[in-house]
């Protein structure tokens, strides 16, 4: 049986819908935060958005709510380019941020219900790889552009902003994530809101874990370790290009081992790295702790996102609430932290290593916490949801026509199992 499981879940294939919604969530995310906030997200705006992600949804469809907020994200950036006053650069500012909020949580939460199941860890890595190429920019493609002059900088983002938001147009699914015949507002079990609570902190922790680091790394190579601002930058661009391949490694690992054993082994390697930037000043070693500090920084996020879809499999509305609530958890501590931070910096006469070691302790906590706690039980209508892969004789698969129903809408599903239900596999 398990030697099948491993042979379906290898055979698993994306097909052309499912890839354009992935590499729709990519330029989405691309657009909303690794553009427009460059993955760090000041707390109002994207908190509003986050809030308020589903009554937009409910409202105006999935679909549409994404067009539009793209479409404002977009308008936000040639808006910047005449500041006319502070209020009018503020309102688009807060515009831009509110957008980013809502699609963060809407994205994942309205494609992954779409793709397969074996395939949903490379898929959400994909699209939030769109966040590592927002932190790759901002060291690179944003001082390119300031040579041109500040306004050129806003309308060269603004550009590439609407051209990924018109080749995404089409790739979004039609339809909210469908809410399965079983599902109540009720119905997760109350270890199964432990569970979430849980992880709600261990986010929050995360959060507090990476601040540091993106406050005060490039500082801390340039001054604390002497050896001035353009090693500072070097190794910036490497933190941000190991952040662009993080989402995709971490999401890919996950399909293989689960998302809790790919979750712990992220708030491991964040904590060794962290540490190191705390007691090492060997360049090497910084630099390997950039390179894996680049990767969780973002890997992290598709994978506390599958964490929320294990706690509460099969419930699409409840998995977009959760989400947004751990949205809203990592941006108030994100927030929180770099006040926090800046404090302490600023009281300790300038001690890195004691910043660090703060986001260390963070991470080491969030660790220990998710060692000993046991996983949210599963309900009876989890039990009985037939979401199991068959395997035929000839090595093929196909989903039961229970498990089809109770996910009515999915097209790809559908058309994925197509030829295996022609050939009567």
């Amino acid at each position: 049986m398990k030697t099948h499981s491993v042979h379906a879940r290898a055979m698993v294939r994306l097909n052309r819908a499912a890839w354009f919604a992935t590499v729709a969530g990519m330029c989405g995310s691309l657009v909303s935060i690794g553009l427009a906030r460059f993955a760090y997200t000041p707390l109002i705006p994207p908190l509003a958005g986050a809030l308020l992600a589903r009554l937009i949804a409910a409202a105006l469809s999935s679909r549409q709510a994404l067009r539009l907020l793209l479409f404002v994200a977009t308008a936000a950036f040639f808006a910047c380019a005449y500041p006319l006053s502070v209020v009018w650069f503020f309102v688009w500012r807060f515009a831009s941020g509110f957008s980013g909020g809502v699609i963060m949580v809407l994205v994942p939460t309205s494609i992954l219900p779409q793709i397969p199941a074996a395939k949903r860890g490379f898929v959400s890595g994909m699209i939030f790889l769109g966040l590592g190429l927002g932190i790759a920019a901002s060291g690179t493609l944003i001082p390119e552009l300031l040579r041109l002059g500040l306004r050129e900088t806003w309308f060269g983002l603004g550009i590439l902003s609407l051209l990924l938001t018109v080749f995404s147009w089409f790739g979004w699914p039609a339809d909210n994530p469908p809410a399965l015949r079983f599902e109540t507002s009720n119905d997760a079990s109350f270890r199964s809101k432990i569970s979430l609570t849980i992880l709600y902190g261990q986010y929050a922790a995360n959060a507090l874990g990476l601040v540091p680091v993106m406050i005060l790394m490039v500082d801390y190579i340039a001054r604390g370790l002497g050896r001035g601002g353009d090693i500072g930058a070097a190794y910036w661009r490497v933190y941000g290009i190991a952040a662009i391949v993080g989402p995709v490694m971490c999401g890919g690992a996950a399909d293989k081992i689960g998302f809790r054993l790919s979750f712990r082994a992220a708030l491991l390697l964040q904590g060794i790295a962290v540490g190191i930037l705390s007691f090492v000043k060997n360049l090497v070693a910084v630099g390997i702790a950039t390179v894996l500090l680049g990767i969780f920084t973002t890997g992290v996020v598709p994978l506390s996102l599958g964490r929320i879809r294990d706690i509460l499999p099969h419930r699409p509305t409840a998995q977009r609430t959760a989400w947004s609530r751990a949205t809203i958890a990592f941006a108030v501590f994100q927030v929180l932290g770099g006040y926090g931070y800046a404090f302490l910096f600023s009281h300790s006469k300038e001690n890195y290593g004691l910043v660090f070691l703060c986001g260390t302790i963070a991470l080491v906590m969030a660790l220990i916490v998710d060692l000993f706690v046991r996983e949210g039980g599963s309900t009876a209508a989890d039990l009985a949801h037939p979401s199991t892969l068959l395997v035929s004789g000839k090595k093929r698969y196909k989903l039961s026509l229970e498990d089809r129903k109770s996910e009515a809408g999915s097209r790809f599903h559908n058309s994925i199992c197509t030829d295996d239900v022609r050939n009567g596999s």
